[in-house]
């Protein structure tokens, strides 16, 4: 996860600004939704700042404006990075909330601090850039001066990316003393180091079983028109012939008379291509997979585009489940398309969503350990939710060990959160070839039949995930930790105890036994996805998030109701309540 921040003009950083809220609303015209955005936004900097006690906000600070939400109801919020002097804030981030007639309500911030660092730099951008580079063992790019404000300080320091063949990092150094702040992978990896390390130690060999469903292809185009003669480019009906879900509909571009071009136009022209074995992260280096039948691959890993229609498929479900269930155009919210690349680098047994090639990435497999190309639906669903979150709260790791392991309970609530959707993406698929539950990785060949698992994560004895909150659990890797809130969306969408849906059998505990009774899925989700997009930050840790999905909770379905309550009683039965809220945030 990356950690740089990309600061923008309230100018030109909302065209694409998304009115998101449930399912009910009206949609607004681009040009009248620019033309609010700008009036909020002004008015949500004049309130930051006129507030500044609550905001943090003080001499030297600018705020740039990254995305402006308006919920039916009538509730404004606004979402800012900070630079201070011009210098970029690492956890300045903040959300000023408002109501309908732009009075300030509130504010979220990440820094509890003011952000002012207390020295001026030692170090010259050169001597950053060699400690960089010798910290995350890579070539250093330049060094960029920001302000750390992550910790319980704020402190003077460059930021520095750094590349090997394969990858890269970004390391922050103190520019005063050298010191490396942080080092931090970019990719967001679907299988930890940790989690390889133990497969590997367990001789665990993963073969998920692959084969095409019944049916037969049926290319063609879409609606021709009425004259008889279709203009090129346009929709076709394709079929993908996938490793793991069967024969699905695929839509994808008739680039001339019988040829056609595995990319969706209905879909902003998401497609996926062939990284061919190469380690790039320029998504337009990869090429291009068409054909003249339109039927792409033979469920079978023998052909090179089996995995291709896996990877469109399963990221068009995705995008379509953000769009039809909270009116999110596309993984930022900006109606561009979403990238894949499948075949990426030699013997990689991943899968990966990429910020900086803005795309999935997926591995082959090692070809000893891991067998198949990791492009299963929910592993997909779950890397394009660390996209999203990008976008929105930005939640990071506030550890990260020298094998790239990450600790930290914002790291853990980020991984939780592409568990939750992910999950939702197989719900909203419907695939009977991946029939929807609240596992992670069923279809993966693990012995112990799943990777993760949303009613009773401690069952994971893989990655040791737990199921209650404890003050260790800042110190847990992100994968493990994870599953505290995990647990508290299953209790509040299922509740505890025995359940069978579908072919799965359920069965949640609570803390100290405490009975929760479920408000459905629905309800659930869109309680979560609000508290993400209008009161999480980078920052945000379990007993923030507990208040953040009050706050939507309240939003959505009031106060004295039985969603808000079920949310408080959810949080408590994992252990976190207000009654042990750290007296200091992590």
């Amino acid at each position: 996860m990356a950690v740089a921040v990309a600061v923008t003009t309230a100018a030109t950083g909302l065209a694409g600004t998304a009115f998101a809220g449930p399912s009910k609303g009206v949609e607004r015209s681009a040009a009248s939704a620019a033309s609010n955005a700008t009036v909020v936004v002004e008015a949500a900097r004049t309130a930051a700042f006129a507030h500044a006690s609550a905001s943090g906000v003080s001499k030297g600070d600018a705020l740039h404006a990254q995305d402006v939400m308006i919920d039916p109801e009538g509730a404004r919020h606004v979402r800012f990075v900070r630079t201070h002097n011009d210098l970029p804030v690492l956890g300045g981030d903040l959300i000023v909330h408002l109501d309908r007639g732009l009075a300030y309500t509130g504010v979220t911030r990440a820094a509890d601090h003011a952000v002012k660092p207390a020295a001026e730099a030692k170090l010259t951008a050169d001597q950053a850039a060699a400690k960089a580079a010798q910290a995350a063992k890579g070539d250093a790019g330049g060094a960029q001066l920001v302000v750390d404000a992550r910790g319980e300080t704020s402190a003077l320091a460059y930021q520095v990316t750094v590349t090997d063949k394969d990858s890269s990092r970004t390391v922050v150094v103190d520019a005063v003393t050298g010191k490396v702040r942080s080092n931090t992978p970019d990719r967001d990896e679907f299988l930890s180091p940790k989690l390889l390390d133990t497969l590997r130690e367990r001789g665990e060999t993963l073969d998920p079983a692959t084969g095409t469903a019944s049916g037969s292809a049926v290319p063609g185009l879409v609606g021709s028109g009425a004259s008889g003669v279709t203009h090129y480019p346009t929709s076709a009906k394709g079929t993908g012939k996938t490793l793991f879900v069967g024969n699905v509909g695929l839509t994808t571009t008739a680039t001339s008379r019988g040829h056609y071009q595995l990319k969706d136009p209905s879909r902003y022209g998401t497609e996926t291509r062939d990284a061919k074995g190469s380690y790039t992260e320029k998504f337009g280096a990869g090429s291009k997979f068409t054909n003249t039948t339109n039927v792409w691959g033979n469920g079978k890993t023998t052909s090179r585009v089996s995995a291709a229609a896996d990877a469109q498929y399963g990221v068009t479900k995705t995008l379509d489940f953000y769009k039809n269930t909270f009116k999110r155009k596309g993984i930022a919210g900006n109606s561009k398309a979403a990238q894949a690349m499948v075949h990426w680098g030699k013997k990689v047994a991943n899968a990966f969503w990429d910020p900086t090639c803005n795309c999935m990435l997926y591995g082959d497999g090692d070809g000893e350990m891991f067998k198949k190309p990791l492009v299963v639906l929910d592993v997909t669903g779950h890397e394009l939710t660390h996209g999203v979150v990008e976008a929105t709260a930005n939640l990071q790791p506030t550890i990260v060990d020298s094998e790239g392991n990450q600790y930290g309970e914002p790291g853990s609530l980020n991984e939780s959160l592409a568990d939750i959707f992910g999950s939702n993406v197989e719900f909203y698929a419907k695939n009977t070839k991946d029939t929807p539950d609240y596992l992670v990785g069923e279809k993966l060949g693990l012995a112990q039949k799943f990777l993760r698992r949303l009613d009773h994560p401690s069952l994971d004895k893989l990655e040791g995930t737990i199921d209650y909150w404890s003050p260790d659990t800042y110190f847990t890797e992100v994968h493990a930790g994870s599953g505290v809130s995990s647990h508290a969306y299953y209790l509040l969408a299922e509740g505890s105890g025995k359940k069978k849906i579908g072919s799965v059998t359920y069965n949640s505990p609570t803390y100290h036994g405490i009975t929760v009774k479920g408000i459905g899925r629905t309800k659930a989700t869109a309680i979560y996805y609000r508290a993400l997009t209008r009161y999480m930050v980078s920052t945000t840790d379990f007993h923030q998030a507990r208040l953040a999905t009050l706050k939507a909770a309240k939003d959505l379905y009031g106060a004295n109701s039985t969603e808000y309550k079920t949310v408080d009683k959810s949080w408590a039965a994992v252990n976190v309540t207000a009654a042990n809220t750290p007296r200091a945030h992590h």
